[in-house]
């Protein structure tokens, strides 16, 4: 059973961020942004906490796309928190890649538990199974954002 927390803190990674501008067709897809749209509408509420990182920023940056870029910017600047990216956050980002997380995943994770996020949001399914492996050694808990959002609409 897990633990209800009275008001949980978020953290999306890039992916997240994107999927509402994802091609809609597919049913996964489209519901994975209903339930990131619906989460942010909660932070946005003030009932739940979004947490935002310089890692975002940064990776948020490399979009190609001009467009798809600037809408993601403009979901990203919505959290009301920042984490900076410090010499604490890079060592611990380099622990995790050597576990095998990619750079900037690592960098996300060791931002969200800075940012003593209760949660990690992706849609990225390799992301979860490799947390998953390696729960032991994180201080957040990583989900995708359809399965976190039911789990938590039903406590």
């Amino acid at each position: 059973m897990r633990q209800v927390i009275i008001m949980p803190k978020v953290y999306f990674d890039v992916c997240c961020l994107n999927r509402p501008f994802d091609d809609q067709t597919q049913a996964r897809i489209r519901l994975e942004a209903e339930a990131v749209l619906i989460i942010m509408a909660q932070c946005e509420a003030s009932h739940w906490e979004w947490i935002g990182s310089e890692a975002v920023d940064l990776e948020i940056s490399q979009t190609p796309d001009p467009e798809r870029r600037r809408r993601v910017q403009l979901l990203a600047s919505y959290a009301r928190r920042f984490v900076p990216i410090g010499p604490l956050e890079v060592e611990r980002a380099q622990q995790l890649e050597d576990w095998g997380f990619s750079a900037f995943d690592a960098l996300h994770l060791a931002c969200a538990e800075s940012g003593k996020a209760d949660v990690f949001l992706t849609t990225d399914d390799k992301l979860v199974r490799k947390a998953v492996a390696h729960a032991k050694h994180l201080q957040v808990r990583v989900e995708n954002p359809l399965t976190w959002l039911e789990e938590v609409s039903e406590s």
